[in-house]
């Protein structure tokens, strides 16, 4: 976004030469006395539905309506929302939300309308944004969306004097941190506009910041260390399985087969996201779009918004599709190769199952992906070298480990989970481990004595001493390695070369050939061991998606009530979660109300949803007998 879309800059608060003019706060920011216990129960159930707060909400949110600045780690579908929507109906003046993406914004804009949120943004998507502006200044706005490339100029200063503020929230906050893993440096100049309102409390919202991340966002927002509160990353809904990759289209293919629900594919190059979206589209027979940043804008958003109202499309997309959504029934997330950490395949693959049903995460990787990420540290600044490198280990850590997957996971974010989470691959299919350092030495040997250029294949038939024309030309007959490998070693050497190049024993060189790195010298002095993971035995399949998370029991009235939500949502132009959740569907569904003040104790039906959608769900249980 830029600034060249904002109307008035020759005239709205600037100068005669349509310079900003010096800040002069034009409104009393004094804080006000927070709402009563009473009040904000009210306000929670009246407009969101909910009888109670749940995780570490009711902690954020009684600091915010303290009028104390704070820092909330919380993973994705804690709520994060919440924490500042809550806040914005129950205080005098506006909320203003810095987030990183229109479509984001826009998504959060329609679920906040849907509840009587008086909501809007100012950004390049937006034709009414002379309307919004007198919203703001009229105190008619709970909530004001705006980007960060926009809170950062003067003239939005100069706006924001005009009209009480209630609250700073900052969404994405990792993006501040030159330490956390999606970096935005207009995030970077967020603190004068901060600075220019002291007495309006700031709330910070992520889902992922390591403790280096946490210090590096408290220091650039200005908040005090005693307003970090860090939620358990834990997401028990979300089964992790990690595999190596060996024919993607097929295990692509088996996970779409196997989740009717909507999901996400990531795919690392644009090409391959349109490859894979027309296979997939052919071979399963769903509607399988493309989304990447080469394709023309309006493409895009009309994908982005097909996915966001679907309930069964899968989106094969670059890394950067996904902040921009809020969509709370996404069935299951596939990576077709390694994400850029940790940190980011815990953001990506939090997007599947924010409604708290049961989703899969799955990642499919390669040894050529962790040999295109090491050449990438090339290319990174001196002083965040280390740290990246650091990413990079903990991410071939967990693709490699035969330990449980969410136990890495969390403990990667500094949490202490116990030892087997039941849900993951390596939980519900233990895969064994064995120890090959004597065959990483005859490898690595054979990579040093052939010159250190050449591939696994070449390298596979001197240590099998197969003289081949290449072997014999060569001279690598003669080589001490030539024949080494043995039967039972040769159908571990692929998944040895793969983990090598996963922990960088192995780095690739300019044309396609293999050469020394990391700690391959520790391995052969016999200094550093080697071991490698056996994945089991194919198990039978778990179906995931609508069959067993949505109708577990095969309720017929929920079908219908899903039925008439698709209905009522096409007539007002949302997406059918923002009419009600799954979730809320099936507890009609089992609690089969006969009037509306029994639908209103319904979670997730709010005063504003019972009186646009009451009288029809109750018409639809009726009619179900």
């Amino acid at each position: 976004m830029n600034d060249d879309d904002w109307p008035y800059e020759t005239t709205f608060y600037g100068d005669a030469d349509g310079e900003p003019a010096d800040f002069l706060p034009a409104f009393d920011f004094a804080p006000e006395p927070p709402p009563s216990d009473e009040a904000v129960a009210q306000a929670l159930h009246d407009v969101f539905g909910f009888s109670s707060l749940r995780g570490v909400q009711d902690q954020v949110v009684a600091r915010v309506l303290a009028g104390q600045s704070t820092l909330a780690i919380m993973p994705t579908g804690a709520g994060k929302s919440l924490t500042y929507q809550l806040p914005a109906v129950l205080l005098g003046g506006t909320c203003v939300v810095v987030s990183p993406l229109i479509a984001l914004m826009h998504d959060q804009l329609r679920s906040a309308r849907a509840n009587g949120i008086r909501a809007a943004a100012l950004t390049s998507a937006d034709a009414d944004r002379a309307q919004t502006m007198d919203a703001f200044r009229a105190g008619e706005l709970d909530l004001l969306y705006v980007a960060p490339e926009r809170a950062s100029q003067s003239y939005f200063r100069d706006l924001l004097s005009t009209a009480r503020i209630a609250l700073f929230a900052i969404d994405e906050a990792h993006c501040v941190s030159e330490w956390g893993h999606d970096f935005r440096p207009d995030y970077r100049l967020l603190r004068p506009l901060l600075d220019a309102f002291p007495q309006v409390p700031r709330l910070a919202l992520t889902a992922t910041a390591d403790n280096h991340t946490r210090a590096d966002i408290l220091a650039q927002l200005g908040i005090p260390n005693e307003g970090l509160i860090v939620a358990g990353f834990d997401r028990p809904n979300i089964r992790y399985t990690i595999r190596p990759r060996d024919n993607a289209m097929r295990q692509l293919k088996a996970v779409v087969d196997e989740n009717p629900g909507p999901g996400i594919i990531y795919a690392p190059t644009r090409a391959r996201v349109e490859q894979l979206a027309t296979s997939l589209a052919t071979a399963t027979g769903r509607r399988v779009l493309p989304y990447h940043a080469g394709l023309d804008a309006d493409v895009r958003a009309r994908n982005q918004a097909a996915f966001v109202a679907s309930e069964d499309m899968v989106m094969v997309a670059t890394v950067a599709f996904g902040m921009g959504i809020d969509k709370p029934d996404v069935r299951f997330v596939a990576h077709a190769g390694i994400p850029k950490s940790i940190e980011g395949y815990y953001q990506e693959t939090g997007r599947a199952g924010r409604d708290g049903d049961p989703s899969v995460a799955v990642m499919f990787w390669g040894a050529d992906d962790f040999a295109r990420a090491r050449q990438r540290l090339s290319e990174i600044e001196p002083h965040r070298l280390q740290s990246e490198r650091q990413r990079l280990d903990a991410l071939a850590g967990l693709v490699e480990t035969a330990a449980c997957r969410r136990a890495v996971l969390l403990r990667h974010f500094g949490e202490d989970p116990p030892q087997a989470c039941g849900n993951c691959d390596n939980c519900l299919d233990p895969a064994g481990v064995i120890d090959v350092t004597e065959l990483a030495r005859k490898l690595l040997s054979a990579v040093y004595r052939t010159g250190q250029s050449y591939g696994l294949g070449h390298l596979e038939k001197v240590l099998g001493g197969e003289a081949d024309d290449r072997v014999l030309q060569r001279g690598h007959d003669k080589l001490s390695v030539f024949g080494l490998l043995t039967e039972e070693e040769r159908p571990l050497l692929k998944a040895l070369a793969r983990a090598l190049q996963a922990r960088g024993s192995l780095t690739p060189t300019e044309h396609g050939g293999l050469a020394l790195g990391g700690d391959a010298r520790l391995i052969l002095k016999g200094e550093a061991s080697v071991q490698i993971v056996v994945p089991p035995k194919p198990a039978p399949k778990r179906r995931g998606g609508r069959d067993d998370s949505a109708n577990p029991v095969g309720d017929p009235l929920f079908e219908a009530l899903r039925e008439l939500r698709r209905t009522l949502a096409q007539e007002a132009g949302v997406p059918p979660y923002v009419v009600f959740h799954d979730s809320t569907l099936r507890e009609m569904a089992a609690a089969r109300p006969t009037t509306l003040d029994q639908l209103g104790r319904i979670g997730g039906v709010g005063t504003r949803k019972l009186d646009a959608y009451g009288d029809a769900f109750l018409a639809a249980i009726r009619n179900a007998g």
